[in-house]
């Protein structure tokens, strides 16, 4: 008797991975991120000799679009929202599109629907852009409000 293909996959294209498989890499993504966030909360970078200087802050006294970002962590991790976003108010921005996409990830993989993400050049260009406008801004005097 020949076996027939399962109404699940067509004949001639595999099957999605089972639910274990297709989890193992969302998880173990968001257990990463959990512990590097559990680590700075636990070790508060506002106090000095934890975390090492910024390299260009230390040369050139210039706010980096990431200075702040340990800050913005720390208060992140522990409910302080204005603190978080007075600290990096783009790793703000940033940890909630990393949730937002985890999220739509996590759903997929569950689906059983590959994650793709193909982002234009263009798109690239305009993140490059906005950082650059934030970190001259930051270091500007009118744009105070925005160095940590």
């Amino acid at each position: 008797m020949d076996a027939m293909p399962s109404p699940a996959a067509p004949a001639g294209r595999p099957g999605p991975a089972p639910l274990a498989r297709r989890l193992a890499a969302p998880l173990a993504t968001l257990a990463g991120t959990a512990a590097a966030f559990a680590y700075v909360g636990t070790v508060d970078p506002n106090e000095p000799g934890h975390y090492p200087v910024c390299p260009l802050l230390r040369v050139t006294g210039i706010y980096c679009p990431g200075c702040g970002g340990l800050r913005s962590a720390h208060a992140v991790v522990h409910g302080d929202l204005a603190a978080a976003l007075g600290s990096n108010a783009a790793a703000v921005v940033g940890y909630g599109i990393f949730a937002v996409v985890w999220a739509v990830w996590l759903i997929r993989a569950v689906r059983g629907v590959p994650m793709t993400i193909a982002v234009a050049p263009v798109w690239w260009w305009g993140l490059g852009g906005v950082l650059l406008i934030f970190s001259v801004v930051r270091n500007l005097p009118f744009g105070s409000a925005l160095a940590p």
